[in-house]
């Protein structure tokens, strides 16, 4: 039995590993389609971490038939990968449903979760579904009153994935803003690590978004990190360096163009820090929308610490310099904002602790 588990689990990584090869030839030989799309089923969230702007209380769960519109969209501007997040994308009672499609439309499917509500029938099911990817960040070994996603609570759910997940699993510990014990991080990683796990290393942001350079202790800790594990495609970000030290990066974010972020109510914004901007509806958002974002100069850039998106703009970081809005044309702005030509606002408008 373990001998089968063992050659399936080798043949979809095998699998995985090719798809996502192609994703990157693809993003390579054009720019004309976005390679990461965040989807977000629900805003709804069953924790309350003090430093999180991406959850309330009260948010129904988006209509499946919404859900499976949006996917059907996203795969007909190229979308390659759809990771869904939340909030708590597993309070959604259909998500399996939301991942099949996105593998029927021919894209990666990934899933961001607190890991809480994950139980062995569930992993089966996402399993089923089809699942590629899934992240747990954890920030700390016990629970306190920042944050109650702790490696104390936690592990045994890391064991049930280790011992049934099919789909690649990335555990992210956390350092920075709000969090009290830094070495907690590395513990985290090395329990990701001895059971099989890539590891990641996330500099918490602060409310709009932005970096804080790290002191002594936090930095000992990030290099001490960095070595540990198997590596994952997460893992090749030099952004992190200038991060943790506070310094600016000088890089083009292609969000709006090269990433997506589709928030409960059905609208493309940057990223969750920069909700608002441009707010266009997912089904009116065109290819004419993803090449003027990806030619916008975005200000929020040089300190972001939204690691994703940086992610996605290492494709592109060699080639296509980018532009101030007040430079484009203007049958190419964005009806009714300037994005790009001013200071970025916080994350959100509405309140997420109601």
């Amino acid at each position: 039995m373990h001998n089968r588990t063992g050659i399936r689990r080798t043949f979809l990584a095998a699998h995985r590993r090719a798809r996502e090869w192609r994703m990157v030839a693809k993003a390579l030989l054009s720019t004309r389609h976005p390679v990461l799309a965040h989807l977000i089923p629900i805003r709804r969230c069953n924790l309350s971490c003090t430093y999180c702007n991406e959850y309330d209380k009260v948010s129904p769960p988006v209509p499946i038939e919404e859900m499976l519109r949006r996917v059907d969209h996203l795969a007909r501007l190229g979308t390659s990968m759809v990771t869904i997040s939340g909030g708590e994308p597993l309070l959604h009672p259909e998500l399996d449903a939301v991942v099949k499609r996105i593998r029927l439309r021919k894209m990666m499917a990934g899933l961001i979760t607190n890991g809480y509500l994950l139980s062995v029938p569930r992993i089966q099911r996402l399993n089923q579904a089809g699942l590629e990817h899934l992240q747990i960040s954890i920030d700390n070994v016990n629970p306190d009153d920042v944050s109650k996603k702790s490696l104390k609570v936690l592990d045994r759910k890391l064991v049930m994935l280790a011992e049934h997940a099919d789909f690649a699993v990335n555990i992210n510990s956390v350092i920075g803003s709000g969090i009290r014990f830094p070495k907690d991080a590395l513990q985290v990683a090395r329990r990701a690590v001895s059971l099989g796990f890539s590891s990641t290393l996330g500099i918490i942001h602060d409310g709009e978004g932005q970096l804080r350079a790290l002191d002594e202790k936090e930095r000992a800790v990030y290099g001490e990190t960095q070595k540990l594990g198997k590596k994952s495609f997460a893992r090749f970000n030099r952004f992190q360096e200038n991060i943790s030290r506070g310094k600016p990066n000088q890089w083009r974010c292609r969000a709006g163009g090269r990433y997506l972020y589709v928030c409960e109510d059905g609208l493309i914004h940057y990223c969750s820090q920069q909700r608002g901007y441009p707010a266009i509806p997912l089904q009116d958002y065109t290819r004419e929308h993803i090449r003027q974002e990806f030619n916008r100069r975005k200000t929020c850039a040089p300190f972001c610490t939204v690691s994703c998106v940086q992610q996605v703009g290492l494709l592109d970081n060699w080639r296509s310099p980018q532009i101030d809005s007040s430079q484009m044309e203007p049958a190419l702005l964005t009806g009714g904002r300037d994005h790009g030509a001013g200071l970025f606002s916080p994350a959100g408008t509405r309140d997420r602790r109601a």
